[in-house]
């Protein structure tokens, strides 16, 4: 068997295990449901994952060990990941692969020569990192934004909320209820844009955008083995840049750290062995350096530590902190949840009640695409029963809790039900407040036993004299847990008459608006 073949059944194969642990992400007993697939595996294969947690937490969420598993095949074989693991770099080698296919053969190999450009990925990858490493806050935690590039978390986000909803709706929402989520159209848009670069140049996200490939680059350069040309043999036709997936110049001298170990150059090369996988350094000669310049480096660095303090400003994290943004249960306070949050969407995907939905940049850039409550686009609000988003966490973001944890019961009864938030009456919209209508859909639906709704009747006297009792809905703070499930349910279908805010929550003790909860 030709390595290249190899190469495109394991790049097959691990292409369609992602998609299917996709499609699992969903609560469920049956076959193509949540029943303890690892749903999270490539994410926390992922070292990028590890290391930008590991520099804004000081610590390493259990799950992400595996990424050592990808740093030791790097550092033995190079980046091997890249080209025969990576699903996104999948979908980029084969969009590439047909846009250039039918092109002429000189016009093949221009693109795949190696371009200065292609040091971008590196300055981003150092400004990422810088921003992860950076102390800022009460907490003295970094930001974790890598996952706005890293490819395991965008494709996973991509997927999760627009590719795999797409097709949910196409085929007659066979997820049960249809898929919502609010800013999709933006994530599949990125989505979209990356994957048609690859018409001009070929896996142009990897060569140019791609921090983990760069760091899996910087990795790569100690492995003891790589592609090198034999200049005795090689007629310097450059037809190993006919695929070559990284622009490496196989013919040398060779960039290890841009090789993705694709194996093209090694099938297309019309001579006898001229170019062989072999131990380094290549008899053609290697070129190091990954073409970033000192200068390159100060800057992206510099820009990295400048950004996170800079959006900090706005006070999002202290003060003003965004009162309708209600982060799920199990959710760790705001600093660290930024500090460990890889906007991958497991946690969205897997909600059973679509409550849970990618944030937009109204509540600031930094918070984008971590996953937030809305309790008006679900089927309903957050179940008591459900501990999902927490299990489908990578990084402790949101961290695992169970039911007796959740509801407050057994050895967890002194502390509490976990509150992630507080429903408030508006007065100005509720109809028995407001209109003189009769209305108790919120005391009815809320799930909290005691109830967390009163209601408080009255005599009311309307036209013609007439008197009618009106039943009235008032919170109780200290028994409410912030579900949503009444908001969600208000008659009122635009803004609802009552409605949940970040107040009280249990994570934040300095958003309690009570000095103590009465015993339940």
């Amino acid at each position: 068997m030709r390595i290249t073949t190899a190469r495109r059944i394991a790049q097959a194969f691990f292409f369609a295990l992602f998609v299917w642990l996709c499609v699992v992400a969903t609560v469920g007993t049956r076959l193509w449901q949540w029943r303890g697939w690892p749903i999270r595996w490539f994410l926390e294969l992922d070292p990028l994952v590890a290391l930008g947690t590991a520099l804004t937490t000081r610590s390493l969420f259990p799950g992400l060990f595996w990424a050592f598993a990808t740093i030791a095949l790097t550092i033995l074989l190079g980046r091997v990941f890249c080209g025969w693991v990576c699903p996104f770099g999948s979908i980029h080698h084969f969009v590439g692969w047909l846009a250039q296919r039918s092109r002429p053969l000189k016009r093949r190999i221009e693109a795949n020569r190696y371009h200065r450009a292609q040091a971008v990925k590196y300055c981003l990858l150092a400004a990422l990192l810088a921003a992860a490493l950076l102390p800022v806050g009460r907490m003295m935690l970094g930001s974790l934004q890598t996952g706005l590039l890293d490819p395991i978390p965008l494709v996973n986000r991509s997927f999760n909320l627009a590719v795999l909803s797409v097709a949910d709706l196409a085929a007659g929402n066979w997820a049960g209820a249809g898929r919502f989520y609010s800013g999709a159209g933006l994530v599949g848009a990125v989505f979209l844009a990356l994957v048609l670069l690859n018409v001009a140049v070929p896996r142009f996200y990897c060569r140019f955008i791609c921090p983990l490939g760069a760091l899996l680059g910087v990795i790569g350069r100690v492995s003891p083995w790589g592609i090198g040309a034999r200049r005795a043999k090689c007629t310097e036709c450059g037809v190993c840049d006919l695929n070559c997936a990284g622009a490496c110049n196989p013919m040398g001298p060779i960039r290890p750290s841009e090789c993705l170990m694709c194996m093209n150059c090694l099938d297309d090369c019309p001579s006898v062995e001229p170019i062989a996988y072999g131990p380094r350094p290549s008899p053609a000669g290697e070129i190091t350096s990954p073409g970033m310049s000192r200068r390159d480096f100060v800057i992206s660095v510099a820009a990295g530590l400048a950004v996170v303090p800079l959006a900090r400003l706005g006070g999002a994290t202290a003060n003003d902190w965004p009162a309708g943004m209600i982060r799920p249960p199990g959710a760790v306070a705001e600093e660290e949840f930024l500090a460990r949050c890889v906007k991958c969407s497991e946690c969205v995907r897997v909600c059973p009640t679509n409550v849970l939905q990618p944030a937009g940049l109204s509540w600031g850039w930094e918070a984008l695409w971590t996953p937030a409550l809305n309790n008006r686009i679900g089927t309903s609000g957050c179940q008591s029963n459900c501990i999902a988003c927490g299990h489908a966490c990578p990084t402790g973001a949101i961290r695992p809790l169970t039911l007796d944890e959740k509801l407050g019961r057994g050895g967890f009864e002194a502390a509490g039900p976990i509150r992630i938030g507080l429903a408030f009456v508006d007065r100005g919209r509720c109809l028995p407040w407001a209109m003189e209508r009769p209305c108790i859909v919120c005391e009815e639906t809320c799930p909290v036993s005691p109830k967390a709704i009163h209601l408080e009747e009255v005599e009311q006297t309307i036209r013609e004299g007439a008197t009618v009792r009106l039943q009235r809905p008032v919170v109780d703070p200290a028994r409410c847990t912030g579900c949503g499930v009444c908001e969600h349910e208000c008659p009122m279908s635009g803004q609802r008459a009552i409605r949940v805010t970040a107040d009280n929550e249990t994570r934040d003790r300095s958003h309690a608006v009570l000095l103590h909860h009465e015993k339940q």
